[in-house]
């Protein structure tokens, strides 16, 4: 086990992580100091949330590359901090296996990765002991209406806990040499977080313009409920399709393998314990499972986007919330755009990558609606909507 997970280039990653959040805290920090904490914490929430949106796209890219076993150990590199430090190691893994996944361009996309998780956790350990020390000093002056003025820490705090279930997942990724499961849970965690920021910023920037969230209308709840479930189920099996490399399962478009219903083995293809390209009894997986676990996301992305398409058209209704219903229905064309082309063009890396951003995007969008408002309380009538947007 030492050989795969050595703890000992921890600091080093850690250092460097820091390296590079000290460049956005000090932006951050020289821009609105003059505003006081709860400015900096908000643009500091802000700039976390666009680089933890680039995270997830750089971690598609890693996926997308085959460099998750750039370098096969955690959290190191062949048990050192950078890639530099592990070139004898690296090359000699390539020769040993010159079409295997360790090259010394794999390894370094694989660092970075880590690099820019490592500078998110520690942004979002600022963002969480800031959040803290505006309670305490609330508290202190004795005035309990300033509590209310600011996100509760609590948030940022369990945020900052995520990021950590995130770290343990991005080391099971690579110890247990991409187990789909565990690589679609840390794909649905990053989105996660996303959510969890996206939820902050919405937050704090209602409390910046002094509105509450607006009451949603009994049917605009139940859509939005059921929309934001399609979405999470539809981003698992997405998850599950790219870990399994299930894409090119089926290369034509509307029919697959020329076949309104192909053979398709879903016991098989939804074991979810089992190794890369193995079942649990360790013996290949069959072409028809791969089949079996395309087919389902493209059923899937069928009710999705009519579910986004119908809820867009509700926001759009609703002058207050036109905006964040442009979001939806543009980004379900991308969506469906990228999908296509993923299918049609044979999985080329820009669209795939784009396809993770437009999930990505679509789980900020809901997040925006879902906390820009709030669900009626029982008997209880719809407030006139105001604007709940974030601000340009």
């Amino acid at each position: 086990m030492s050989n795969f997970l050595d703890l000992s280039p921890l600091l080093g990653l850690m250092a460097i992580g820091l390296l590079l959040a000290l460049g956005p805290l000090l932006w951050v920090w020289r821009r609105h100091r003059a505003g006081g904490l709860r400015q900096v914490q908000y643009a500091l929430t802000l700039l976390t949330l666009f680089l933890t949106f680039d995270l997830v796209l750089f971690g598609a890219f890693t996926r997308l590359t085959d460099s998750g076993l750039g370098c096969p150990d955690w959290p190191g590199c062949y048990g050192m901090s950078t890639p530099a430090g592990a070139r004898a190691s690296i090359a000699a893994a390539q020769d040993a296996m010159p079409s295997g996944p360790v090259t010394h361009g794999k390894a370094w996309i694989e660092m970075i990765h880590r690099y820019l998780a490592a500078a998110v956790g520690m942004l979002i350990l600022v963002l969480a002991a800031n959040a803290w020390r505006m309670h305490w000093q609330a508290e202190r002056a004795g005035r309990p209406a300033m509590l209310r003025q600011g996100v509760s820490p609590w948030w940022p705090s369990l945020t900052l806990l995520w990021v950590c279930v995130q770290g343990a997942f991005g080391a099971l990724t690579v110890t247990m040499k991409l187990f789909p499961a565990i690589v679609t849970l840390h794909l649905l965690g990053g989105l996660a977080l996303l959510g969890l920021l996206g939820s902050q910023a919405v937050q704090q920037n209602l409390l910046d313009q002094a509105r509450a969230p607006i009451i949603r209308t009994h049917g605009l709840h139940r859509l939005l409920l059921l929309t934001s479930v399609a979405l999470v189920a539809q981003l698992a099996l997405g998850g599950w399709v790219s870990t399994n490399y299930a894409v090119l399962a089926c290369s034509d478009f509307p029919k697959c393998q020329n076949s309104w219903w192909p053979p398709m083995n879903f016991e098989q293809g939804f074991e979810l314990w089992r190794g890369l390209g193995l079942t649990s009894a360790g013996q290949p997986i069959t072409f028809s499972a791969l089949t079996a676990i395309h087919y389902m996301h493209r059923l899937m992305a069928l009710l999705l986007l009519g579910l986004l398409g119908l809820l867009a058209w509700r926001l759009k209704r609703l002058s207050e919330l036109r905006r964040p219903g442009r979001w939806l229905a543009w980004l379900a064309l991308l969506q469906l755009a990228t999908g296509l082309s993923n299918v049609v063009l044979e999985w080329p890396l820009a669209a795939a990558v784009l396809h993770t951003g437009g999930a990505a995007a679509l789980v900020l969008v809901l997040t925006w609606v879902a906390t820009a408002s709030r669900a009626p309380e029982p008997g209880q009538r719809a407030q006139p909507l105001l604007t709940a947007g974030l601000r340009p």
